[in-house]
């Protein structure tokens, strides 16, 4: 039963504001003392002209409803207090039917392309690429879980400037040999010693450029290059993805479009929207504003000329419903650039791109950069993570079968669960000990709560009746009153995409359930074992499943 809807039905048949509005006005009291959900009367003061506090009063007095055990005018506010034993029976019998479906809602419907991850080619994944990754992947599952179909699309950095200078360093100081024996870090350091030599020789620079507009001309050298270069990245990135336990449905990269973005600049033309800027193709933003570069004066693309492109061909094929960006918080004028001149050509379904930027990851404070080869590898982190996690496994439970994967499972979804728990706008520094602790607000605390959960149900060893689940001790209704909360989680964050929301909560109820745990005994053999284990059941299905939601496995054992 949805306990919050009820209050608005209630308030809503005293008063004369929509539901929509008697909704958004429904608050928690911040002191649990004071009931579950308060209305406050203040948005009817100057319609009623009244004191607020007697228009509560008088709600107060009209209101009663068995699914609350009190309802009263506390100054401004209508308080309402939840009748334990009924919240505790409707939320285990909605959970235990409905097993990992708890939750699942119709918010929407269509197909929702999400850009995500999108390394560069030649470049080792770093822990710059976690953060869109894994955000992507949870905003995945969680607009799967409310109804739309996601599609995670990889858009690799295959092409670009970057790319040009690649092939002039490989040409410089680059061996077949080498790349042959360790692909990707021997392409990476070509990369890095790019730019320190071109800081004492400027020269590179227009050699790297130069290289890039053969491959942009179909120059056979440059071409098999940048095929092989791809291919040995790829293999590599998909080694990590399979950690990380994250598949996408579509690899195509920016090369993808190089074809497709004349028939874009042509149609710009065509709509009288291109002129030129020093030289430059551009599209005006509006006053006070920077063209947009469409061109630029060498006559190259840009990102945003491919981004068009994409945008267009991503409508046609997908149809899509929204389409999110998951990327950097750094690139938003970029992506203010996209939607503008996409609504200049016509097409007002760019109100539904939605760039999903996130902050940084700092290691000591310090940004992370590639191009300074100041850089931590994401398949170092998880390895060392796993062994981590490993040695407090064997220090806490030796005797566990399946170590191996428990170990793993445990040490990805800490780095995992570090991320998401942080909002996705902060930045965070990184410090793989505090991570990978099983105390703390960490994911391996939320998998320790599971486990300690699945431990008590096998000690039972007894199936669960849903004919008897009535419980009213105070910490039992504060686990259950968090177990009616998740589908409202879930749905705000879907709404603004926002993985940390889900993890936040994650924490929440498992503090509540090992307060329960350390007050209650569960396993005492009264009328009430069967409603205990019910909540513990519970708890379990919600647990696990808000960290899938997370991209994070749950071991049943730890």
């Amino acid at each position: 039963m949805d306990f919050k809807q009820k209050v608005v039905d209630l308030v809503s048949e005293q008063v004369s504001l929509p539901k929509e509005k008697v909704a958004m006005l429904i608050e928690r009291p911040k002191n649990a003392k004071m009931g579950d959900y308060a209305f406050p009367a203040f948005a009817l003061a100057k319609i009623e002209r009244k004191n607020p506090a007697i228009i509560a009063q008088e709600i107060a007095e009209k209101i009663s409803d068995d699914n609350f055990s009190n309802i009263q005018a506390v100054g401004p506010y209508v308080n309402f207090a939840i009748n334990h034993e009924k919240l505790v029976k409707a939320t285990l019998n909605d959970i235990l039917n409905k097993k990992a479906h708890y939750g699942d809602q119709e918010l929407g419907h269509g197909n929702v392309p999400i850009d995500m991850s999108s390394p560069n080619i030649a470049k080792p994944m770093s822990m710059g690429h976690l953060r869109s990754t894994v955000i992507g992947n949870s905003i995945a599952k969680t607009m799967e879980k409310v109804g739309y179909t996601p599609i995670k699309i990889n858009y690799l950095g295959d092409y670009g400037t970057q790319f040009g200078k690649l092939i002039a360093a490989y040409k410089h100081w680059g061996s077949e040999e080498e790349v042959k024996k360790d692909p990707i870090m021997n392409l990476f350091h070509y990369y890095v010693r790019f730019h320190k030599e071109a800081e004492k020789n400027p020269a590179l620079e227009e050699e790297g450029r130069a290289w890039f507009k053969k491959l942009e001309e179909g120059d056979p050298e440059a071409t098999k290059l940048w095929q092989w270069f791809r291919e040995v990245s790829l293999a590599d990135f998909n080694r990590i993805y399979k950690e990380l336990g994250v598949e996408f449905n579509s690899y195509n990269g920016e090369a993808f479009f190089n074809d497709k973005m004349q028939p874009v600049i042509d149609e710009l033309k065509d709509k009288g929207l291109l002129h030129e800027s020093q030289g430059a193709q551009v599209v005006d933003m509006g006053e006070d504003e920077n063209p947009a570069i469409i061109v630029k004066s060498d006559g190259t693309s840009i990102y945003l000329t491919r981004d068009l492109a994409a945008a267009e061909w991503r409508m046609k094929e997908y149809n899509f419903v929204k389409m999110l960006y998951v990327v950097g918080n750094e690139q938003a004028q970029h992506f203010v650039e996209l939607k503008t001149v996409l609504k200049k050509m016509g097409y007002d379904w760019a109100d539904e791109i939605h760039h999903v930027p996130f902050g940084l990851i700092t290691q000591g404070g310090k940004k992370l950069s590639t191009r300074k080869g100041n850089v931590v590898f994401l398949d170092q982190v998880l390895k060392d993570a796993v062994s981590l996690a490993q040695k407090q496994i064997e220090e806490k439970n030796p005797s566990l079968e399946n170590k191996d994967q428990v170990a793993h499972d445990v040490g990805v979804g800490a780095v995992i669960f570090h991320d998401l728990k942080n909002d996705r706008l902060d930045n965070f520094d990184f410090d793989l000990k505090e991570v990978v602790r099983f105390e703390g607000d960490t994911g391996p605390y939320v998998q320790y709560t599971n486990a300690r959960a699945q431990s008590i149900l096998r000690k039972a060893n007894k199936p669960i009746s849903m004919n008897d689940l009535a419980l009213d001790d105070d910490w039992a209704f504060a686990v259950a009153k968090d177990l009616a909360d998740f589908p409202e989680i879930v749905a705000k964050a879907s709404e603004r995409f926002e993985p940390s929301i889900i993890a936040k909560y994650a924490l929440n109820l498992s503090k509540k359930f090992n307060k329960y745990y350390a007050n209650v005994r569960i396993l005492d053999e009264n009328s009430q074992l069967n409603a205990r284990l019910a909540l513990v059941q519970a708890t379990s299905i919600v647990l696990t499943e808000a960290l899938r939601l997370l991209g994070v496995n749950a071991p049943k054992e730890m």
